[in-house]
C-alpha cells in the first residue's frame, strides 16, 4: 500500500513537470503539496536518470529545452534558477546593477555574475560559468513594491541619473504591459519617501509612455 501511495505521488510530480513549459525551474519545496520531502527527492533523483530533467545544484532542477540546431540543451536560465532559490528559502529577491540591466534589454552583454538584493543572507551559489549572489538589503527597498516596480528601479540605480534619456525610457516602457505601467505609477505615488526624487520623476516618464 505504502509503495502504492508512493507511485501515486510521483505520477503527480512528473505529470506537473511534464506540464510545464520547457526550460521551467523546480526546487524540492515545490512539489510539498503532493508528497513528503524524502518521496519528492527520491522522484526528482529518478526523473534525473531517466533524463527527463537535469539537476542543475543541489536540491534545484530543470525541465530542459533542447535545441535541433545546437544539437544540444540549451544553457538553463540563471534568472529563473535564482527565483527558484529565492521560493526555496522564502526570500525576496530582486535584480541588481548589470542584472537588472541586462533583463531590461539595457544592457546586451550576459552577466557572468548575477546579482540580487534580498531580504535573506548573503549567499552564492556556482554552476558551470555562471555565479549567482544574493545581497541583503534593507527589506523596505524591495517589498514595498511589486517585482517590476522594484526591477526598474534598481535599473534606474544602476544608470545613473546622467545616463537616463529618452531611448532609456521607451526601451523599458517597452517592455512592460500597461497594467504594469499603471502599478507601477501607483505604488511609486505611494512610496514616494522611499524613492529618489529623479528616479521618481523618471517612473512618471516611463508610466506615460505609449
Amino acid at each position: 500500500m505504502l509503495n502504492m501511495k508512493r507511485e501515486i505521488f510521483s505520477e503527480k510530480i512528473k505529470k506537473r513537470i511534464l506540464s510545464s513549459k520547457k526550460g521551467s525551474v523546480f526546487v524540492t519545496s515545490d512539489f510539498l503539496d503532493i508528497a513528503n520531502t524524502d518521496t519528492v527527492s527520491k522522484t526528482l533523483s529518478r526523473l534525473v536518470q531517466d533524463g527527463t530533467i537535469r539537476r542543475v545544484l543541489r536540491g534545484v532542477y530543470e525541465y530542459p529545452i533542447y535545441s535541433d540546431f545546437l544539437g544540444e540543451y540549451v544553457a538553463p536560465s540563471p534568472d529563473k534558477i535564482a527565483h527558484a532559490l529565492a521560493r526555496n528559502y522564502g526570500w525576496t529577491i530582486v535584480p541588481f546593477g548589470d542584472t537588472a540591466l541586462n533583463l531590461l534589454g539595457l544592457s546586451t552583454q550576459v552577466p557572468a555574475v548575477w546579482i540580487y538584493v534580498s531580504d535573506g543572507i548573503y549567499k552564492e551559489y556556482k554552476y558551470g560559468r555562471i555565479t549567482l549572489k544574493f545581497k541583503k538589503t534593507a527589506n523596505k527597498e524591495i517589498s514595498k513594491v511589486s517585482y517590476k516596480t522594484a526591477l526598474v528601479i534598481q535599473a534606474l540605480k544602476s544608470l545613473g541619473k546622467e545616463n537616463v534619456n529618452e531611448i532609456v525610457i521607451q526601451k523599458i516602457s517597452a517592455r512592460l504591459t500597461d497594467s504594469e505601467k499603471q502599478k507601477m505609477n501607483r505604488e511609486i505615488k505611494n512610496e514616494a519617501k522611499y524613492v529618489t526624487t529623479w528616479i521618481y520623476e523618471v517612473i512618471e516618464k516611463i508610466s506615460e509612455e505609449k
